[in-house]
């Protein structure tokens, strides 16, 4: 089978695509027309086209698995198709967007706050929302701190159950994040920054990395926070579920790993295994690369020649992945000389908004998430 770099990704040509597939050039160019099979101009012939090998990969699995009632639900959660209608996220040819909003773009000028009540209707306002009397819990990382302030709402009296209280949850995880009480004055890229950091980029990548975290679709703590909210759970029970799921070494706990990594290339004067991907590398939704990275490591100035911006375009030469949210997070973290777990902390307090936002559209639907097991 031929393949044909363009400089971009490996292509097919639509004789290989539909010799592989199964499918007519008419049924390609209907995929092609659908956004499943991105196609490139050939370098060679105007008149032709190429194919993504990976989006035909996908597509040759798909029709292998066939249309099965089982095989459509396997597929959902690997993945797969959406599951869940939402209006809160979409991501689509390389970027994502906020309510329709290209969020790049908006990382540009608004904070977390902004992104809070364009995503899920809160005011934030720091004086609103102020909590003089917050004191966080002793624990040395920003993610253990925010899980003891959820775990106290959870055990403590009921203050309400809606926006309100949500917007105050808002601020109370970046404060237990940061480790310190509120002034009731400070925006909360401003609240980080002064806890954390000296530096005088600190206030605006801060700000940056908060609404770039803010949602990204259905991914895993967000459908976490959808289950429980079903299920007819409280918010900081809701929010619990998807501070727990990040967590995960899989999802936000990448990120500390990743930092690890950076520090060891550092380390070994920029040396990397050509054959291993490491972590904070590689998103099945941007094949392509990662905006949220991209606007990350520009506004770092890791661009052309800078250290972490060749790294990066090596490992992505060597194994075709580019660098995900993760890798950007952790660069912030060594740029702005934060303290050990700050990366995914930034993840935490930035997602918060978007959980809440799934959290109200899981309830305006009035259903429960219950899946059903097949045999195995």
């Amino acid at each position: 089978m031929k393949k044909i770099d363009d400089g971009s990704f490996c292509t097919l040509s639509a004789a290989d695509v539909c010799a592989q597939v199964g499918i007519s050039r008419d049924t390609l160019y209907a995929y092609v027309s659908r956004g499943i099979v991105r196609a490139v101009a050939h370098p060679g012939d105007a008149r032709k086209s190429l194919y993504d090998r990976r989006d035909v990969a996908k597509l040759h699995d798909r029709k292998r698995r066939g249309r099965s009632r089982q095989s459509v639900a396997a597929s959902t959660i690997d993945w797969g198709e959406p599951i869940l209608a939402s209006g809160i996220t979409r991501i689509a040819d390389g970027q994502f967007y906020y309510r329709g909003h290209n969020a790049v773009e908006l990382s540009q000028t608004m904070t977390l706050e902004d992104a809070a009540g364009l995503l899920a209707g809160l005011r934030c306002d720091p004086v609103l929302n102020a909590v003089p009397d917050f004191v966080p819990a002793k624990h040395d990382l920003a993610l253990q701190r925010m899980v003891a302030m959820l775990a106290e709402l959870m055990t403590g009296s009921p203050r309400g159950d809606g926006r309100p209280i949500a917007a105050r949850i808002v601020r109370l995880g970046a404060l237990a994040a940061a480790g310190v009480s509120d002034d009731g004055k400070n925006p909360i890229h401003l609240v980080l920054a002064n806890a954390w950091s000296t530096h005088e980029n600190a206030p605006d990548l801060l700000r940056r990395a908060l609404v770039l975290c803010a949602d990204h679709e259905l991914n895993a703590s967000a459908y976490a926070v959808r289950v429980a909210a079903s299920a007819g759970a409280t918010i900081p029970a809701s929010l619990m579920a998807g501070l727990s799921t990040l967590s995960g070494t899989r999802h936000g706990g990448l990120t500390p790993r990743c930092r690890a990594w950076m520090d060891q290339v550092e380390k070994g004067g920029g040396k990397i295994d050509p054959d291993h991907v490491p972590p904070g590398f590689g998103h099945p939704l941007y094949p392509d690369g990662d905006p949220r990275t991209r606007a990350l490591m520009q506004a770092c100035g890791q661009t052309g020649d800078a250290f972490w911006a060749r790294i990066a375009n090596l490992v992505t030469q060597n194994t075709w992945q580019h660098p995900s949210l993760d890798f950007g997070l952790a660069l912030i973290e060594r740029e702005l000389r934060l303290p050990k777990g700050a990366g995914l902390g930034i993840f935490a307090v930035g997602r918060m908004a978007g959980w809440i936002a799934h959290l109200f559209e899981q309830r305006k639907s009035g259903k429960i998430i219950r899946s059903r097991a097949s045999v195995s």
